[in-house]
């Protein structure tokens, strides 16, 4: 009898081990929310303010569309701060910049909410001193290299060719897009970073990923950032060519006002160039 309650206690052990393993590693891929994130905040040379934010996209699969209005707003002041409204999936670091006056009050908060599958979060964003970034600040999250070094280093450039702000395009063709992109040269190209094998974590989640750009020292990631419905790139990182030209095709799935931004990317710093994008259905 006494084996037997052994056995038994050894079976029930087993079972709460594995069921709490499968808990542990359990992935959701959709029906979970979204948690905006307050990343830091930067100095301006005119003595305004720059908070940077990103998100927390729970789901592994699930890339909700959540507009502008009661489910994701900004507050005090415009709910429209430029936010996405196309969420990918899990970790999105330094995704978009609020700029704020100089004379903001550094205990007042500027806050996201974003609401999605039942749930409401908030990103407090605020000048508190401890959350004052840099490069250093950047390299450090984006798992790019240390916090020294690379004090010259300036943001690249990136702008749409001809100037082009708005484009239009009739469904079933596709866009050709082009952008312009360039760099200083800092940091050198990385082909260690380049050849890294990605970790599970938030420095290997991000669509922007900084190993795109460490073989050249240069990329360009195209980003679905507003729209109804599936945008597809023909290369979302696309290569860049003679003269900083950086091209790709894009398809929609339906009709309607689109925003895409091209972020250039230098494995520290990230500098968005958007592009809105009218739909206009099929004349059949």
């Amino acid at each position: 009898m006494k084996r037997y309650s052994r056995m038994v206690c050894a079976v029930a052990l087993l079972t709460v081990s594995l069921v709490s393993t499968a808990s542990a590693q359990e992935r959701w891929q959709r029906g979970q929310n979204i948690q905006p994130v307050f990343e830091g905040w930067e100095r301006n040379t005119d003595g305004s303010f720059t908070m940077v934010f990103g998100y927390l996209n729970r789901n592994y699969q699930e890339q909700p569309l959540i507009p502008v209005g009661p489910d994701n707003f900004f507050e005090p002041g415009p709910q429209d701060q430029g936010q996405p409204t196309h969420f990918y999936n899990r970790r999105q670091q330094f995704v978009f910049t609020v700029r704020v006056p100089a004379d903001w009050d550094a205990e007042r908060n500027l806050t996201w909410t974003v609401t999605h599958n039942g749930r409401t979060d908030y990103a407090y964003g605020h000048l508190w001193p401890v959350w004052e970034i840099d490069g250093g600040v950047m390299r450090l999250n984006r798992g790019t290299g240390t916090a020294q070094g690379f004090a010259d280093n300036q943001r690249p450039s990136i702008r749409l060719e001809g100037g082009a702000e708005h484009l239009e395009v009739t469904l079933p063709d596709s866009l050709e897009i082009t952008v312009i992109a360039g760099d200083d040269g800092v940091p050198p190209p990385n082909p260690r970073l380049a050849q890294r094998n990605p970790r599970r974590g938030p420095k290997s989640q991000a669509v922007v990923d900084p190993r795109n750009a460490a073989t050249n020292g240069l990329a360009v990631t195209w980003l679905h950032w507003r729209g109804p419905g599936t945008v597809t790139f023909s290369q979302q990182v696309p290569e860049i060519g003679a003269g900083g030209r950086a091209e790709t095709q894009v398809t929609f799935s339906e009709p309607g006002t689109y925003v895409l931004q091209a972020v250039a990317d230098d494995t520290v710093y990230l500098t968005p160039a958007t592009v809105t994008v009218t739909v206009n259905p099929s004349a059949q």
